[in-house]
């Protein structure tokens, strides 16, 4: 009787784990820290609304460019950047920063 319970219980954990979420996406626009291909500028940002005019002729392909600005929630946003071969930017990161007393400086 126990074996039974046992096996049982191994079982129905194995499809719990199975399970997932699709069809289920979570809202990553005000997470912490946001990286990758799909990270899409907000306002405040250097490339948001486009690239900027002016290019970083002297500065060396793969170079960071950091930028710190308050997000449209009044929070302190740090972005990376990184300078491509046509001297356009690519942003890489983003980092919202939280105070725990709303929109003080951290």
């Amino acid at each position: 009787m126990l074996m039974h319970k046992v096996i049982i219980s191994a079982a129905l954990s194995m499809l719990l784990a199975g399970c997932t979420s699709a069809g289920m996406q979570a809202d990553t626009s005000r997470a912490p820290f946001q990286s990758g291909p799909r990270l899409q500028p907000v306002p405040g940002s250097i490339t948001y609304g486009g690239q900027p005019r002016s290019r970083l002729t002297k500065s060396p392909v793969g170079s960071i460019v950091q930028h710190e600005f308050r997000n449209e929630f009044g929070e302190l946003t740090q972005e990376t950047y990184v300078v491509q071969p046509d001297r356009s930017l690519r942003l890489a990161t983003r980092r919202v920063i939280r105070s725990p007393f709303g929109n003080d400086d951290p």
